[in-house]
């Protein structure tokens, strides 16, 4: 006797597992919320009565805690369970956005309020960002990680995109503190998510010597491996500069030469819709050189910070926010498979830390330091030397050869244990990269 076959659910490609479809939901929920928080938490500083200076002060609290506790984060993620730690930092994370919005709805926050919440969400930040992205590489294996890296940033940027505008809007409608009220709701939901993570996957840590060991562990796995802190060191300067640029100078260039808060969340919009168009791209092209080609595309990252310095139309900085976001994700794809492909399971969240830490280091130093430098040298030179350190350190990444040498694996990368051992067959091997 033969029975009719069941019906089947809808088929999805091998790479887009359980895991794979919640972290995705979650970064479109937190996205949707956390880019138009940061558009809200620059304006509701300026309606306090602040200048340029103190959205720095913010925006440096912000990240302080990011820079001081990313270490420990790392750690902390390859020795707990990932989704556990992710749990307790969108808690941590919906507190302190909560808190923030009754503030600015219910009376005249002070800046040090809005300072001491902006780091209690740095700080949460900081336990995530290693969680998460261990978590990420850890649930995708095979050829095709490059494209379920690609498919999760472009959802993620897509939310960031829908974020940032909407944010911009609501700021502009509503004000702030109802912005970030829903920013607040959203890491309620992505915590939710997150919480039904599977982690059976992941091998039984191997009991190590303390925290201490794991970061000098983690230390000796990064620091030995020059492309890795070649880039790092680059994004270092690059991300504080365009971090001082987008939470400083451009709500200042909007509030007084493009109409405010609104064509400002536009602009962030249109990078977001850059990044989108540039993860598609990502699912089809796999450039061989991944390193080689994604720096080169880190070169229009200057041209925002050269068009606010003009400054541009509105429209023309739609457009070039638009070219330097594709550009900056087709190097987002390529150093998040070139990670996943290089470092063993049980470091990734430790090397993830070096490398996130790495990338703030200096932003609360030159979030502070803008206020100071458009006094000192006026907004528009300080925009064209953002804009110039850019191209500079850039352009030195590419002088180091393993970045411009190490090439895509073709075949199935065997992840190491708590020895760090690899073995795969690549295209072509790269000195000194195991």
């Amino acid at each position: 006797m033969t029975t009719s076959p069941s019906p089947r659910s809808p088929r999805r490609p091998a790479w887009a597992g359980r895991n794979h479809s919640l972290l995705t939901a979650a970064a479109v929920v937190t996205g949707l919320g956390s880019q138009g928080a940061l558009v809200a938490a620059a304006f509701a500083v300026l309606e306090t009565g602040g200048d340029g200076g103190d959205v720095g002060l913010v925006a440096m609290a912000r990240t302080l805690p990011l820079v001081l506790f990313l270490l420990i984060g790392g750690a902390v993620a390859d020795r707990l369970p990932r989704h556990r730690v992710m749990v307790a930092a969108n808690a941590l994370n919906c507190l302190s956005q909560a808190v923030f919005a009754a503030l600015v709805l219910t009376g005249d926050p002070r800046l040090w309020q809005m300072m001491l919440l902006a780091a209690l969400g740095g700080t949460g930040q900081a336990f995530f960002g290693p969680a998460a992205e261990g978590m990420l590489m850890s649930s995708v294996e095979g050829e095709q990680a490059g494209r379920a890296f690609a498919v999760f940033r472009m959802a993620m940027q897509g939310a960031a995109l829908g974020g940032a505008a909407l944010g911009g809007a609501m700021v502009a409608a509503i004000g702030p503190g109802w912005v970030l009220a829903a920013d607040a709701a959203a890491f309620a939901v992505a915590g939710v998510l997150r919480a039904f993570l599977d982690v059976g996957h992941i091998p039984p840590r191997v009991p190590g010597g303390g925290m201490l060991a794991d970061l000098r562990d983690g230390w000796r796995e990064f620091s030995g491996r020059p492309w890795l802190w070649a880039v790092v060191v680059q994004f270092s300067i690059a991300n504080a500069v365009v971090a001082a640029a987008d939470a400083v100078y451009g709500p200042l260039v909007a509030r007084d030469h493009l109409g405010g808060a609104g064509p400002w969340g536009l602009a962030l919009g249109a990078f977001g819709a850059g990044t989108v168009a540039g993860a598609v791209l990502m699912t089809r092209w796999k450039p061989r050189r991944l390193l080689f080609a994604g720096t080169l595309c880190v070169f229009p990252l200057a041209l925002p910070s050269a068009a606010l310095a003009v400054p541009v139309p509105i429209g023309a900085l739609y457009v070039v926010m638009f070219v330097a976001g594709a550009t900056v994700e087709v190097f987002g794809v390529s150093w998040m498979t070139a990670l996943h492909q290089e470092i063993p399971e049980d470091k990734l969240s430790r090397v993830s830390a070096y490398d996130w830490f790495g990338s703030v280091a200096l932003v609360p130093l030159a979030t502070a330091a803008a206020g100071p430098a458009e006094e000192a040298f006026g907004r528009t030179a300080a925009l064209w030397g953002c804009a110039g350190l850019v191209v500079l350190v850039t352009a030195a990444a590419l002088c180091v050869p393993e970045v411009r040498d190490l090439r895509r694996r073709t075949t199935h990368v065997t992840r190491g244990g708590a020895g760090g051992k690899e073995s795969a067959d690549a295209e072509s091997p790269v000195g000194g990269l195991g």
